[in-house]
């Protein structure tokens, strides 16, 4: 082959070389001398509908990339996704649009580039997904912060979560370790932590939403001055397959998402960030006056019963410390308060919080009915591949529902069940060995996430150990 391929470039330049040949020619000619038309990366399962999905691929060069897929193992029954061009501009990275799709229905596929099944992938069994139920259903979510490649580039924790399938999972920001302000540096890590082995069958199987933190989003502790903003914000785009980024009018990487019955809110909480050491007020912002009023309008339009708030960092602080500065919500305690209160004036009901940021895994509580609205649960995880110390006194939380698990790389899993008339969501963290960190998960019904409703309390573990457990007048 090596010299056919020899032969071949030599008669080219016999003829006045490659580029006095026709374009169409072209192409078709050098097929042979630009190496096999396979994926770098992925394929990786994104936004999940109903009747739709969108999968993340990555190709070898300048090649039109689309999907195969039926419903059958064997794809017998197979139809074909519109072709999408890799191109340099977009680092050959493309995302596949697949239509005419039934809820609650597994698909298989296989990855095409030029035409064919991608090299290396043509002689492994087809890769499947699962579609989104068409109404409320029951479903589990896996989700998780902090995966820190350059200290463990082995990273246990994915096929942990294969054993609990988790029909979602969600990055919960500090996805790569970025800390740079060089887009190719933070593109490198994209595709490295994008190529770690454990993490390849979890992630063309179960469909991957993200937001991001500091370190995915510049350096660390990052707000609106990073000089990177632009960038890492397009890398951000180019290497998830979310549903949407932002709005016309106020760019960003939130958006919300629909997946059995729930609505889940990916909030941006670092491109519009004023400076966690700017004083605490009503100018200080924490996710922008765009971003905001987008949050507010669509939690009142929204009717579903639970309706999950997921930030990067954590939405609960210490009532007895002063915590201007710290890389949290704590920072921006009047912005957090004043959206709270909105929850409470215009009645939405079934708020739940989710974060992750800490290196460790929690399960805390807002106690808001003490404020004449109900209690904000906040679910946590971090980190998937961190270390995961002992808290320090000023991260005590206004309520502590568990022990913080600090045993190492961890993973949370909530599951929800909307087919009740009383529909209900439960949460555990499980560690690299797939056990979970808790006797009993952390339970809320939708019940108890209504105006007047106080029930934190009947969920404090109660072997929780003091000073840990911080009593608050309900």
């Amino acid at each position: 082959m090596k010299h056919a391929r020899r032969s071949f470039l030599k008669s080219l330049a016999v003829a006045g070389g490659v580029m006095s040949l026709p374009h169409i020619g072209l192409r078709s000619a050098l097929a042979s001398t630009t190496g096999y038309p396979r994926l770098l990366n992925g394929p990786m399962v994104g936004a999940m509908g109903t009747s739709s999905s969108l999968l993340w691929m990555r190709a070898s060069g300048r090649y039109p990339v689309g999907v195969q897929y039926g419903r059958l193992p064997d794809l017998s029954d197979a139809r074909r996704s519109e072709p999408v061009d890799a191109v340099p501009e977009n680092d050959f990275v493309v995302r596949a649009s697949l239509s005419g799709l039934q809820p609650d229905s597994t698909y298989y596929y296989r990855p095409l580039v030029e035409g064919k099944v991608a090299k290396y992938l043509d002689n492994i069994p087809p890769f499947r997904f699962k579609t989104a139920p068409e109404g409320p259903g029951r479903f589990r979510v896996g989700f998780g912060s902090c995966a820190r490649w350059q200290e463990y580039p082995d990273q246990p924790i994915w096929p942990a979560l294969e054993q609990w399938a988790p029909d979602l999972f969600f990055w919960l920001g500090d996805n790569i370790y970025a800390d740079t302000i060089e887009p190719s540096i933070m593109s490198d890590l994209y595709k490295i932590q994008r190529a770690v082995p454990e993490y390849q069958r979890l992630g063309t199987t179960v469909p991957q939403l993200a937001t991001w933190d500091d370190h995915d989003y510049g350096l660390n502790n990052s707000d609106q001055s990073n000089p990177m903003r632009e960038g890492s914000l397009q890398l951000f785009k180019r290497f998830w397959a979310n549903p949407a980024y932002g709005t016309n009018a106020t760019p960003g990487v939130f958006f919300k998402y629909r997946y059995g019955g729930v609505d889940f809110f990916f909030l941006d909480n670092r491109y519009h960030r004023d400076p966690n050491d700017k004083p605490d007020g009503p100018d200080k912002t924490h996710l922008g006056a765009g971003q905001l009023k987008w949050l507010q309008d669509e939690l009142k339009g929204s009717d579903a019963p639970f309706k999950v708030l997921i930030a990067g960092g954590g939405w609960s602080h210490n009532p007895a410390a002063e915590a201007e500065g710290e890389d949290n919500w704590a920072s921006y305690r009047h912005e957090r308060d004043k959206l709270f209160d909105f929850i409470r004036d215009e009645s939405i009901e079934g708020v739940l919080l989710m974060s992750g940021d800490v290196h460790r895994a929690e399960a805390n509580c807002i106690p808001w009915s003490a404020e004449g609205g109900y209690d904000f649960y906040e679910f946590v995880s971090s980190g998937l591949a961190q270390d995961t110390p002992v808290p320090e006194w000023l991260e005590v939380p206004e309520i502590r529902l568990r022990e913080p698990f600090t045993g190492g790389h961890n993973a949370g899993i909530i599951d929800f069940d909307l087919t009740l008339e009383d529909p209900v969501v439960r949460f555990n963290v499980i560690n690299f060995g797939a056990q979970t960190a808790w006797d009993e998960p952390v339970t809320v019904r939708a019940s108890e996430l209504r105006n007047g409703t106080a029930s934190w309390q009947q969920k404090v573990d109660p072997e929780l150990p003091e000073p840990r457990r911080r009593d608050v007048k309900a």
